[in-house]
């Protein structure tokens, strides 16, 4: 179960003595604040960072005076959080270890930040770069235009899932966007790369997501329901409309013995408000296919409430915290700590994990089912 949840501020041009590590440790004090722990009392560090290097966990361990009996290194992007999650899981059910830390993060400067984007995988430093494309937004636009076709919407319906995750980041004081924006201020936004404004594009922030995961409960603890991973479910051979999340949900919705319906609050992996869109339908949220009405009818009028913390969209993307982003988010709505966005009553949440480009779009999908522990 999940015992503390924390972050560490984002920011968007941190202070010059900010660096990964200093995120990174500062996330992960405050989760053992908020558990109620001591580093004597941990004895498992997940990290996954994409700028901690030549760093590893072991280094971040060292750096927290943490003595560990379990020990992860992640790389997987979005998907590390729940990836770390279902490892940590498993270790404190074979009683591997009581209390396991896991915490993700960055700070990329501009040209580390370059360097990432360059060098992603042997795919990208050796197909796409030298082109140049200048990053996945490319990628992604020719996606989101594969998926307007599919789905016979435009750019107004992708603007009213981003309005909307704007909306509810006005109630969030971390996240780094809160104006309020309108349709029309979307619509009227520069485009990156046609169809994506640069509203579609997450904003690159600092920062640090962390939580702790224990056997036992401690203070007010969220139980992991169920949790299922599929990755690489195409070879890369797929169009990227679907994450592997729609084979894994049937099993994921049998494990936890509800469905779809019965969710009160949920968080989707939003690096582009398609893929967001794409992993709502996976997971049953539009099972009758009808994109258009999932977003008029449910996340505009915040019927379904989706990306409650304003999403990576207005939040900020913190390097390889962004899959964790959402779940620090969900466990926080169903302990009734989310302030003036709390969604009353909630009870059951949702969280999806989703990343890691290998050639045009991503290849790791993970999703976890949470439950208030009454």
């Amino acid at each position: 179960m999940i015992t503390g949840v924390a972050e560490s501020p984002y920011a968007r041009h941190p202070g010059s003595n900010v660096t990964t590590r200093t995120v990174l440790v500062d996330a992960a004090r405050r989760a053992l604040a908020d558990a109620g722990l001591a580093p004597a009392d941990i004895d498992g560090l997940g990290v996954a960072s994409f700028s901690l290097a030549p760093d590893h966990a072991i280094d971040l361990a060292v750096s927290l005076g943490l003595r560990v009996r379990w020990l992860m290194d992640s790389a997987n992007g979005g998907a590390s959080a729940i990836e770390m999650l279902q490892h940590a899981r498993s270790a404190v059910e074979a009683e591997d270890a009581k209390h396991v830390l896991l915490v993700a993060g960055d700070r990329l400067n501009p040209d580390a930040f370059v360097r990432l984007v360059d060098e992603y995988n042997s795919a990208t430093r050796d197909y796409l770069s030298p082109l140049p494309t200048g990053g996945p937004n490319v990628l992604f636009a020719m996606l989101t235009q594969r998926h307007m076709k599919r789905h016979q919407i435009g750019r107004e319906e992708y603007g009213k899932l981003v309005v909307t995750q704007r909306s509810w980041a006005q109630a969030n004081p971390g996240a780094v966007y809160r104006e309020p924006m309108t349709l029309d201020e979307y619509l009227r936004a520069p485009i990156v790369a046609d169809p994506l404004s640069i509203f579609d594009c997450v904003p690159v922030v600092t920062g640090a997501n962390a939580i702790v995961v224990s056997g036992e409960a401690t203070g007010s603890a969220v139980r992991v329901r169920a949790l299922k991973a599929l990755h690489n479910h195409d070879g890369q051979d797929g169009d990227g409309l679907d994450t592997g999340l729609g084979e894994i949900a049937p099993e994921l919705w049998h494990e936890s013995g509800i469905g779809p319906g019965d969710v009160d609050v949920v968080s989707v992996y939003d690096d582009y408000p398609a893929m967001a869109l794409v992993q709502l339908e996976d997971l049953g949220f539009a099972d009758d296919g009808d994109i258009r009405r999932l977003i008029e009818q449910r996340l505009a009028t915040r019927e379904l409430p989706v990306n409650t913390s304003g999403g990576q969209l207005s939040a900020g993307q913190a390097g390889a915290a962004g899959g964790m982003h959402g779940l620090v988010e969900v466990v926080g709505q169903l302990r009734g700590t989310a302030g003036s966005r709390q969604i009353r009553g909630a009870r059951v949440g949702v969280v999806s994990g989703y990343g890691m480009v290998a050639y045009r779009y991503g290849a790791c999908a993970n999703a976890a089912v949470l439950e208030k522990i009454v």
